[in-house]
């Protein structure tokens, strides 16, 4: 890349983002649990070195934005918290894993159910089946709510991501998700402040979070359709 990948809020409008990020579409694929338990990577983009992702869910050329915002009255008031994940996650402990958990960044991705909930995994994680799932479901929850922390090193287990921009799609609800910030990309406010950089982070596309920028898992209860090929109607649980 020829400079480093950030995301710029813009007023009231779309994600700005710049530094050839690549965008993909990541599908969420179900298992024999019912629940999403692997990602698979859909339609990749053609390079941009800069490109504007709709944000009020609103433009007829979804994923990128065409200016219905200003059409539409479009209102992106930022209301998430600016402090620091670890300032905001509860702590779970169990044996050997530690439970880093930021319910108000959740995005209803479910990765976390399978195997019993990562947070029972956690609590048997002296158990190598059961340690082995909550690294990995915790690992696949795009939003980055919940980070298993290794607790004889204090480290955090993190999926190792490069910088790069997701469209999630979830076949098994029939509807379109966040933008997954993925390998730290910087992420910018409108008034020129910033979040912290994380390895993992779900902004709302839908316009309906109450959570703004990051998705509070809105997108199921409006039923929100880029019109990816891939999705499959279904039904919501």
């Amino acid at each position: 890349m020829s400079a480093k990948s950030k995301v710029v809020i813009s007023k009231d409008g779309p994600y700005l983002v710049s530094g050839k990020a690549p965008l993909t579409r990541d599908i969420a694929k179900a298992g024999k649990s019912g629940d999403p338990e692997e990602w698979q990577e859909g339609e990749r983009f053609p390079e941009q070195e800069a490109y504007a992702l709709c944000r009020c869910g609103q433009s007829g050329n979804k994923p990128f934005c065409d200016g219905m915002h200003t059409r539409v009255g479009f209102n992106g008031f930022e209301t998430a918290s600016r402090r620091p994940f670890n300032q905001v996650a509860k702590r779970f402990k169990g044996p050997e894993l530690e439970l880093a958990d930021a319910e108000e960044l959740c995005s209803s991705a479910r990765f976390c159910r399978p195997a019993g909930g990562t947070w029972h995994n956690v609590k048997k994680s002296d158990r190598p089946e059961a340690k082995k799932s909550a690294i990995d479901t915790a690992g696949k929850c795009p939003s980055g709510r919940l980070v298993v922390i290794d607790r004889k090193t204090g480290k955090s287990i993190e999926p190792a991501h490069k910088p790069g921009i997701g469209l999630i799609e979830d076949p098994q609800l029939g509807v379109s998700g966040p933008v997954w910030l993925k390998g730290g990309i910087e992420l910018e406010t409108a008034d020129g402040g910033k979040y912290e950089a994380r390895n993992r982070m779900t902004l709302c596309r839908c316009g309906a979070s109450k959570n703004k920028p990051f998705c509070d898992g809105a997108h199921v209860a409006e039923r929100f359709n880029d019109g990816d090929k891939s999705l499959k109607q279904g039904k919501p649980d």
